[in-house]
């Protein structure tokens, strides 16, 4: 399926995400694999995201800037081709200045993403809920975006440009520098660990009183800066994408490992069998039938 097939009579990927973010708040889960992606699907969430925290994690390395555009494009493609749903993928700081942002444009529009998102740290970046971040300027980063923009050989799909700033240089440069940002052509804005429900109201409050009217979108990553809120509260406070981006990966990796210390302690999984998919689960995720199955 590609951005050019309809998901219905009149809707592609990247139109339907324009149309989902521009009406209700809605939770993004992260899938770090194609079969992920599909439970998310199955589950009635109706948006994808593709965290480079948790692809990197997949890989056996830390989120520092060390997944090139060939890899990224390589699973974010497999994941958004197994679901109807549009996916957004994160492409960390764009794999280096505008030439290499607009070349990570079109080879993610060919792969099947809806929008792609692009934050203003250095390229050897980090973890947006961790210190010691480095900003690229406003004038390079704008850049970037109006690069991305040019790029875009399908109107709909999403730029969505993440500032780091607030843990760099306070909330009112966070501001500042989205505002910037939705002038070089930002189709979302997306403030990076903000501290409370009170700095994410003040950040859209602050961005609707300039008139700009993209959707807000916000990250609910677990252990990070930011207190965790509900979709309702989200809602409240004007933001209408709430990234859970490595909420998936992290249950799973507990539950393997429980599953581990049980098998070595035992000897037998007999006793994890409820917390298992079944084989007949598994295959329906799979859209599989083998006639020989029991």
């Amino acid at each position: 399926m590609t951005n050019t097939n309809k998901d219905s009579a009149t809707q592609t990927k990247t139109s339907r995400l324009r149309e989902l973010l521009s009406t209700r708040t809605l939770a993004i889960p992260g899938a770090f694999n194609a079969l992920v992606a599909m439970q998310i699907e199955r589950a009635g969430y109706e948006i994808a995201y593709v965290s480079g925290a948790a692809v990197s994690a997949c890989r056996g390395v830390p989120d520092i800037g060390l997944l090139t555009l060939s890899d990224m494009a390589a699973e974010a493609g497999r994941i958004a081709h197994s679901v109807s749903i549009p996916t957004i993928v994160d492409a960390d700081t764009g794999y280096g200045g505008p030439a290499q942002v607009a070349e990570a444009v079109r080879v993610f529009e060919k792969a099947d993403l809806a929008g792609m998102q692009i934050e203003d740290q250095e390229t050897a970046k980090k973890c947006g809920h961790l210190a010691g971040k480095q900003l690229v300027s406003m004038a390079e980063m704008s850049a970037k975006i109006e690069a991305a923009v040019r790029a875009k050989t399908d109107r709909n799909f999403m730029i969505v440009v993440r500032t780091d700033a607030r843990a760099v240089e306070g909330l009112e440069a966070s501001i500042h520098r989205a505002v910037t940002y939705a002038a070089a052509g930002a189709d979302a804005l997306f403030p990076e660990a903000l501290e409370s429900a009170e700095e994410f109201q003040v950040f859209a409050r602050e961005i609707q009183k300039r008139g700009i009217t993209v959707p807000l979108i916000a990250n609910m990553t677990e252990f990070g800066k930011t207190p965790l809120l509900s979709i309702a509260e989200f809602e409240s406070l004007g933001y209408r994408g709430v990234l859970f981006p490595v909420t998936a990966l992290r249950t799973a990796l507990q539950a393997i490992e429980r599953l581990l210390t049980e098998l070595k302690l035992f000897g037998s999984q007999k006793d994890r069998l409820h917390h298992m998919m079944t084989r007949r689960e598994l295959y329906s995720l799979l859209r599989y039938t083998d006639t020989h199955e029991r």
